[in-house]
C-alpha cells in the first residue's frame, strides 16, 4: 500500500509539471487551432530569461528577474507571431506548422550555442520551499512515503496561475475579445474586433505562462536547452487528454497524464522486455496520445466539432 500511494504521489508530483507546460499550449491552439511545436523551446529560453537576470549577470531578486523574464518572453512570442506567422494564411495550417518547428530548431540551436548542451548549476529557485516530508516511517519501510515540498509548491502555483488566467479572459476587454476570436474569427472580424492583434495578444500570454512554467520546473528537471524535450511529449499528451481548446482540461490531463505514467510504467518495471527499452519511459504518452486522438479527439474537456452538411 505504501508503494502504491508513493506511486500516486511521484504522479500527481510530475502531473503539475506537465500540466504547467500543457496550458500555455492550449491558449496557442485556442486562437490558431494548431499545435505550437516551438512551446517547449520558447518556455526554455525564459527560464534563461531568469538565469541572466537573477544568477549570471544582474544578481536581481528570483522574482524580479522572473517577472522581466515574462515580460521578454511575451514579447518574444508577440514578435513571432507579428513577423513569421500573421503574413500566411490562418487556415493553411502546414506553412504555420512548419515555421513553428523552424522556431524550435533555431531557439535550441541558439540556445546550445550560448549555454552549450550542459546542465547549469545554479538554477534559480522560484519556489520557496524545499526538502521533503516523510511519513510511514519503519524498520521495514526506512523510506516511507515521501512528499516533495516543492512539488506541493508547484501545485499551489498551478492553481494560482489558473486563478489569473481566469481573470485575464473572463474579467478583462482583451480576454474577452480572446475568447471570441478563440469561437469564431470572422464574427469577431465582423464586429471589429482586431483579430490580428488578439492573435499576438494570445501569443504573448502564451509564451509569458509558458516562460513562468519553465522557470518553475527548472531545478526538477535541470536547466539546459533540451530541459523541454520530453516534458513537450507528455505536455501535448496531457493537452490531447484533457481537451486542446481546453485550459483546465489541460490542468487535469496533467495530473491524469503523470498518474497514469507512473503507475503503469511502475507496475512494468519488472518486465524485462520492457525495463530493458532505452524509450520505455515515452512509450506510455505516445500510446496515450494515439488513443485519445482514435477514441475522443476532442478529449475529455474538449468541444467537440459539428460539420454542416
Amino acid at each position: 500500500m505504501t508503494l502504491f500511494l508513493q506511486r500516486v504521489i511521484d504522479g500527481l508530483q510530475n502531473g503539475a509539471i506537465y500540466s504547467v507546460i500543457a496550458i500555455p499550449m492550449v491558449l496557442i491552439f485556442k486562437a490558431t487551432t494548431l499545435i505550437n511545436f516551438a512551446q517547449g523551446e520558447l518556455a526554455m529560453i525564459g527560464a534563461f530569461f531568469c538565469f541572466i537576470f537573477a544568477v549570471q549577470a544582474f544578481s536581481l531578486p528570483v522574482w524580479v528577474a522572473a517577472l522581466i523574464a515574462m515580460a521578454l518572453a511575451a514579447l518574444l512570442g508577440m514578435g513571432i507571431e507579428r513577423t513569421m506567422l500573421r503574413p500566411f494564411d490562418p487556415t493553411d495550417h502546414l506553412p504555420v506548422v512548419l515555421i513553428t518547428l523552424g522556431i524550435f530548431y533555431i531557439v535550441n540551436a541558439v540556445a546550445g550555442d550560448i549555454w552549450n548542451y550542459q546542465a547549469q548549476v545554479e538554477v534559480p529557485q522560484l519556489l520557496p520551499w524545499e526538502g521533503t516530508w516523510k511519513f510511514f516511517q519503519s524498520e521495514d519501510n526506512p523510506l516511507g512515503l515521501r512528499i516533495q515540498q516543492d512539488a506541493v509548491a508547484m501545485i499551489i502555483a498551478l492553481l494560482v496561475m489558473l486563478f489569473i488566467l481566469w481573470l485575464i479572459l473572463s474579467k478583462t476587454k482583451m480576454g474577452l475579445a480572446f475568447r471570441g476570436v478563440s469561437s469564431n474569427t470572422e464574427s469577431s472580424r465582423l464586429v471589429g474586433i482586431r483579430v490580428g492583434r488578439i492573435l499576438s495578444f494570445g501569443w504573448g500570454l502564451a509564451c509569458a505562462f509558458g516562460a513562468l512554467g519553465a522557470i518553475i520546473v527548472a531545478p526538477r528537471i535541470t536547466l539546459q536547452p533540451q530541459m523541454m524535450l520530453l516534458v513537450l511529449i507528455y505536455a501535448l499528451a496531457a493537452a490531447a487528454f484533457g481537451g486542446l481548446d481546453s485550459v483546465y482540461g489541460a490542468a487535469i490531463g496533467g495530473f491524469a497524464v503523470g498518474l497514469l505514467n507512473s503507475l503503469v510504467l511502475g507496475y512494468i518495471s519488472d518486465i524485462d522486455a520492457v525495463s530493458s527499452l532505452s524509450a520505455a519511459p515515452l512509450i506510455f504518452p505516445v500510446l496515450l496520445l494515439l488513443g485519445v486522438l482514435w477514441f475522443r479527439p476532442a478529449g475529455l474537456f474538449g468541444t467537440k466539432s459539428i460539420s454542416r452538411v
